[in-house]
């Protein structure tokens, strides 16, 4: 569960990096746009905030409402200086913490405010952990082949084909990061013009 509650501090992090938002907007950016999570509950999401705000990360503001609702205020969240700093420190990680299962999609939707070397090695490790369980699940496929029935053998080999496509896609993905960290191209840090 603290691996998917950092996944979530890192991907609200991402997201205000590039503009303040309201928990609405920010919620809705998580779920259908980064496609980052399947669904984020206000009560997982809000506490987050809060404990981002409490460590000086983001910043509150009141923001005027509009339409509708006029009168209404609505909290913007944006990031601080330090919140800023603490970001891209968290988006040069590039050791194993970066290719587990439960960070790695976040981290890959940042790859655009990541710098290259860091990409490449993100997905290195990737392709690392996903060919070795593809190796254990030869393995253990091979040796109990014979004691397994036909519909645990499909799911067997089912998960055999999904980890060699990532291994594939992995692979594609390196080449070209590596074809485009060649040619110079890459963004290093992220910077904000309005945050606090």
């Amino acid at each position: 569960m603290a691996k998917r509650s950092a996944a979530l501090e890192l991907a609200i992090l991402g997201v205000l990096a590039q503009t303040p938002q309201h928990g609405y907007e920010l919620r809705k950016r998580l779920i259908s746009v980064l496609g980052l999570f399947s669904t984020i509950s206000y009560g997982a999401l809000y506490p987050a905030l809060k404990s981002l705000v409490e460590r000086g990360l983001l910043v509150e503001q009141d923001e005027v409402g509009t339409g509708k609702y006029p009168k209404r205020a609505r909290i913007t969240y944006a990031l601080t200086d330090a919140g800023l700093a603490y970001f891209n420190e968290l988006v040069a990680d590039s050791g194993p913490g970066a290719w587990d299962d439960d960070t790695f999609a976040v981290r890959m939707s940042l790859f655009g405010q990541t710098e290259v070397n860091t990409r490449i090695h993100i997905l290195q490790g990737r392709r690392s952990r996903v060919e070795e369980r593809l190796a254990n699940l030869q393995t253990n496929l091979s040796k109990g082949r014979e004691r397994l029935d036909s519909y645990t053998l499909e799911l067997q080999q089912h998960g055999l084909d999904a980890l060699e496509r990532e291994v594939r896609w992995l692979n594609e993905l390196i080449s070209r990061e590596q074809s485009q960290g060649a040619a110079g191209s890459g963004n290093t840090q992220v910077s904000q013009g309005n945050n606090k």
